[in-house]
């Protein structure tokens, strides 16, 4: 019955840690390095007409970028795990 037990609290546990992050948070720990102040010359988040500009080359286009890195900017952004629709809430989130 312990070991039960045991093993149940530790497989809540377990799963509590592997959520995934929030948009919020993917920005916090990949973007915002470079986002939050426009280091070399990245849009920052939330400056609209910069972010308009980009906007007008598509969604496709934009991924494309973060997937495969831009000027200045790496190769997926410093988020190596993050997926395409994730990629997608980064853009839609910073150009607010």
């Amino acid at each position: 019955m312990k070991v039960i037990l045991m093993l149940s609290v530790l497989a809540v546990g377990l799963s509590s840690t592997v959520q995934a992050a929030t948009t919020e948070q993917r920005y916090a720990q990949s973007c915002s390095a470079c986002h939050a102040a426009g280091v070399m010359n990245a849009p920052k988040a939330g400056d609209k007409a910069a972010w308009a500009v980009r906007k007008k080359q598509g969604e496709a286009t934009l991924l494309t970028h973060v997937k495969n890195g831009f000027k200045m900017m790496p190769a997926k952004g410093l988020c190596n795990d993050c997926t395409d629709a994730e990629y997608k809430a980064l853009i839609k989130y910073m150009s607010k």
